[in-house]
């Protein structure tokens, strides 16, 4: 066999082979790898769009772009984060508000839907609570799981509640 080999050691002998033909040149150097360039290009990053209410703790929602922010002590503790609204028809009101009451476990009277995390802060049960983005309310603003659940302990009755 090609290759084959005997190797005595320390009283044992072992049998080589290869399957490969002998070299009959000399392996190529290893190339130097291509030093690491920098381009002039700079990554940009778009900060998130600031709270558009005059307001320093509470919660202040945009409805024109679907986003609401948690606010203490002027500064943002969480958001912007998606939103949901209601319908032409069912409309989430404008204007500046107030936390009325707070209930982590509701159930809408009206509706007979769970309300997780219920925030309310205008007449008619209108609260931020969870539900999905992707369908309309009947007035109240849906937030996801987590973010009811940070707005629903990051608000104390009595705080503002700005929409616009």
């Amino acid at each position: 066999m090609r290759g084959t080999g005997v190797l005595t050691l320390l009283g044992l002998t072992l049998v080589t082979a290869s399957c490969a033909a002998p070299r009959t040149t000399t392996p190529s150097p290893i190339a130097e790898p291509a030093p690491l360039t920098r381009t002039s290009t700079s990554a940009t990053t778009t900060p998130p769009p600031a709270p558009p209410c005059a307001l320093t703790t509470g919660a202040c929602v945009s409805l024109a772009r679907h986003l609401a922010w948690l606010l203490r002590d002027g500064r943002v503790v969480r958001g912007p984060v998606p939103a949901g609204f209601g319908p032409p028809d069912q409309a989430t009101p404008a204007g500046s508000f107030h936390v009325v009451w707070k209930d982590r476990e509701h159930t809408s009277s009206v509706y007979g839907t769970d309300m997780p995390n219920s925030v309310f802060f205008a007449a008619g049960g209108i609260a931020f609570h969870a539900g999905p983005l992707d369908a309309p309310s009947h007035g109240c603003v849906h937030l996801t799981d987590a973010d009811s659940a940070a707005f629903f302990d990051g608000l104390n009755v009595g705080d503002a509640v700005q929409v616009q």
